[in-house]
């Protein structure tokens, strides 16, 4: 299984309300995704593109590196390929500061760089 969403956190009331005729579309509330910290989650498979933003509750900061891969970990199978995007300056957008975005174009296999350069 690729790109999955997990039903049991969906946010299924208020206005980011959902269920799941939704299908893989819609807002996820993760409770303990590090430390006990919750993370509000957004995922969406439109336009070619999987895709899931994330934000940490009640902190004043971006997610950390083990936070984005326990979100990676729980929307994607262990041997996908996500990615974070740093676009053109001139393509650039930030709606809403303190929040990271992970990727996977549909269909299309992720190269990424030789192991020995990692």
């Amino acid at each position: 299984m690729s790109f999955h969403v997990p039903e049991i956190y969906r946010v299924r009331s208020g206005p980011m309300g959902s269920d799941s005729s939704y299908g893989n579309n819609g807002a996820f509330l993760v409770p303990r995704i590090t430390r006990n910290l919750e993370a509000y989650c957004i995922a969406s498979d439109g336009l070619g593109w999987e895709h899931v933003s994330c934000h940490i509750v009640g902190q004043a900061r971006t997610p950390t590196w083990e936070e984005m891969c326990a979100v990676k970990d729980l929307f994607w199978a262990d041997d996908d390929v996500v990615i974070q995007i740093h676009p053109k300056k001139s393509q650039y957008v930030n709606n809403h500061p303190d929040v990271l975005h992970l990727w996977r174009q549909i269909g299309a296999v992720q190269p990424t760089p030789p192991i020995e350069c990692v």
